[in-house]
């Protein structure tokens, strides 16, 4: 047996021990056993994911032969590689995290259980990417979203939870049996149920045929991925879920739609013309404003996270919807740059948004609620909470130098590449998409220095934020740990950018590596891909630095072009960050050297003369963020509910009371109609119930009938 196969195998056994042992062991024990059995087999899923990612070499393991299916097998390559790699990663912190978090759910709900549901749903996710057949996909498939319900569902007694889960549910086996109808429709020109046998027997569909696979496979995988319109359940899964299943939901189980969205129409049945390219891209991108615009003025922690994926979810399509685009139209290197751009924005939000959710999570734990608007001041009580919450933020608003910046500065760079084509209509859609990713970018910034800010800095505005019990560190240690990813992926792209281009190369049949990361370290020493004047000048501005200490190319990124524009855009991130705390270090040692003769005194702060500055006079999350309200008012449309006066006399009030109730966006377009119209089916169908026999016995003799006459016509 190989090295993977035996990783594998090791991997399923440890998830099956934890299975047996969560049903053993007692329930207070049950959080710790979860943490290190959990926590092993992801590190081992991590490790054989790398090897295969890392050495290129692809793993197939024949199962069983079922009489109606054929032959079952799992296969791995480097695309299903990376999801698992991902996977794994979230996966190890969160389960360390559980160890705290879970015990306050003790005496409540059955530990047991969420462990044993807990196991079957890393095994289930990364079945599902292993799956090398249509068979073994959706058994995965539908065990992930079964066992998702039962996690969101967990604290069973809140309708609240029973209703999300229950809307998650539905929707995701709605989406699930339009993906089922795309994989059919491939397999019924094909040879088998295989993977290896729907792509050879792919390009044998017609026209119509491939456009109703793309729309079946995009918006069946879109409702797993939460892209606009079929969104509606995410905002309402998170807050129900625990704190630690929300992190899986956003950093694994959403990457699953993009992965089938990518299964089908990247190594399946490759997208053939700009039409699918732009769909994707115009429904990212409007997923992406969609979302941030209901995430900036939410007050509950974790509603906003929750509308923060659709946020990002969107941005990543709409990068994929690029890379379409240019593939359809011969620019291979540019597509490969726009799916490097997407994959690479996919896996950051993995990182930073479990780290986000286990903040939340904590948060919550801790405090008792959610509400922004009654936090405050908690950085001095829960100052690693607050340390890593802070990389969170600053990776997820994309700024320097964290991760969140080089994956979106690199779907802008991709979408600013539009000159290249050749039609006018694509490149106006191609300048809409990038000034609504901009305007989502900015928006962005704006929701998390909110979130950040109304929850950790100021003055606490609630008793529960002033007396926050002692964080256990088995709870900061994995945020802190992702904190460290995030700050690696953010520092150090020409590393990760080589692993995401041998995995998508397969697919745009050319590599983006020599014109996206030249191989400044290695130039002249046997490696003469860069034209020596180019070397030269690049050597003097410092591209070399580092290349006696670090392996690998590089450290620049740097979009190759002709001769007339050598470089089309540059970028270092390793150097920025080197610069930066420079600067910041510069800046700390003037300070202190022009300070350090005058004593610092400390008075009460002046409050424009009021004698004590209550919690309640001071800015609050609403206020921040009415703004964004205000502008965005057309949008959101709030309805009044509720308006009414209690009068002393006719010509006096003693109140006036209004509640507004916001309904989402999506729900307001296409579920309300959807609604409607299954409701006036639903009565017009009534009236069929008449009570009498006779016309019952017509009914079948009449759907008889039907169902012969379609017999003769097709056979």
């Amino acid at each position: 047996m190989t090295q993977t196969g035996t990783l594998l195998l090791l991997f399923f056994l440890l998830c099956l021990a934890g299975i047996v042992i969560s049903a053993i062991t007692p329930e207070r024990k049950n959080p710790l056993s979860l943490s290190v059995i959990a926590s092993i087999a992801s590190a081992i899923l991590v490790w054989l994911s790398g090897g295969i990612l890392l050495r290129g070499h692809a793993y197939s393991l024949p199962l069983w032969t079922l009489a109606p299916f054929g032959h079952l097998s799992l296969e791995i390559n480097r695309l299903s590689a990376f999801f698992l790699c991902v996977t794994g990663i979230v996966f190890l912190p969160v389960s360390i995290f559980s160890a705290g978090y879970l015990p306050r759910y003790q005496e409540r709900y059955s530990l047991k259980t969420f462990s044993i549901f807990y196991y079957l749903l890393l095994a289930s996710i990364s079945l599902t990417f292993m799956a090398g057949d249509i068979f073994t996909f959706f058994i995965g498939w539908e065990a992930m979203s079964i066992l998702s319900y039962f996690l969101v569902n967990f604290e069973h007694d809140k309708e609240q939870s029973t209703r999300a889960g229950l809307t998650m549910l539905l929707m995701s086996e709605a989406g699930a049996l339009a993906a089922l109808v795309a994989f059919l429709i491939i397999a019924s020109v094909s040879t088998g149920m295989s993977f290896e046998a729907l792509r050879a027997g792919a390009g044998a569909l017609g026209r119509e045929a491939c456009w109703a696979v793309f729309l079946l496979s995009f918006f069946g995988f879109g409702v797993k991925a939460g892209l606009v319109p079929v969104s509606t359940w995410l905002h309402r899964a998170h807050p129900a879920a625990p704190g630690n299943v929300s992190a899986i939901l956003s950093g694994v189980i959403l990457n699953m739609g993009i992965y089938g969205i990518l299964k089908v129409n990247l190594d399946i049945l490759p997208a053939a013309g700009t039409g699918k390219g732009l769909i994707v891209m115009i429904v990212g991108t409007l997923s992406a404003l969609a979302g941030i615009l209901y995430a900036t003025p939410e007050n509950d922690m974790k509603k906003m996270l929750a509308h923060s994926s659709v946020e990002n979810m969107g941005i990543t399509t709409a990068g994929l919807g690029a890379g379409l685009v240019f593939a359809s139209t011969g620019h291979a290197v540019l597509a490969g740059l726009a799916l490097i751009a997407s994959l690479y924005h996919m896996a950051n939000h993995s990182m930073y948004k479990s780290l986000l959710f286990l903040g939340a999570g904590t948060v919550d734990a801790t405090l008792g609620h959610r509400d922004m608007d009654r936090m405050g001041g908690l950085i001095r009580l829960m100052p690693w909470t607050a340390f890593a919450f802070l990389i969170g933020a600053l990776s997820i608003a994309a700024l320097p130098p964290f991760n969140g910046f080089v994956s979106e500065w690199l779907t802008f760079q991709s979408l600013l590449q539009c000159s290249v084509l050749s039609s006018r209509a694509v490149k106006i859609v191609f300048a809409l998409c990038g000034a609504g990713l901009a305007l989502t970018a900015a928006l962005a910034v704006t929701c998390f220095v909110k979130a950040f800010a109304m929850n950790f800095l100021g003055k606490a505005r609630s008793k529960a934020a002033e007396t926050v019990k002692k964080v256990r560190r088995s709870m900061t240690v994995p945020m802190l740990i992702l904190a460290i990813v995030c700050f690696l992926m953010g520092i150090l792209p020409t590393y990760i950018i080589p692993v995401i281009d041998h995995t998508v190369q397969p697919y745009v049949h050319t590599s983006t590596l020599n014109q996206l990361v030249p191989p400044f370290f290695t130039a002249g020493k046997g490696n003469e891909v860069l034209p020596k004047a180019f070397v030269s000048d690049f050597h003097k501005l410092g591209a070399q630095i580092g290349s006696q200490a670090l392996p690998g190319r590089g450290l620049v990124i740097m979009h190759r072009g002709g001769k007339k524009n050598p470089v089309i855009f540059a970028m270092s991130p390793s150097y920025t960050v080197v610069v930066l705390f420079l600067l910041l270090g510069g800046c700390f040692i003037l300070i202190r050297l022009l300070t350090r003769r005058r004593a610092v005194a400390r008075r009460p702060a002046w409050d424009g003369g009021v004698r004590v500055l209550l919690p309640e006079m001071t800015y609050t999350a609403t206020g921040f963020s009415n703004p964004v309200r205000v502008i965005f008012n057309g949008i959101f449309k709030p309805t009044t509910v509720l308006n009414s006066r209690e009068a002393i006399h006719r010509h006096f009030q003693s109140a006036i009371k209004r509640e507004q109730v916001e309904t989402h966006l999506v729900d307001r377009i296409f579920g309300r109609p959807v609604i409607r119209g299954g409701r006036a089916l639903a009565n017009w169908l009534g009236r069929m119930h008449t009570g009498r026999v006779n016309a019952y016995a017509a009914y079948v003799l009449g759907a008889l009938l039907v169902v012969l006459l379609v017999q003769m016509l097709l056979f």
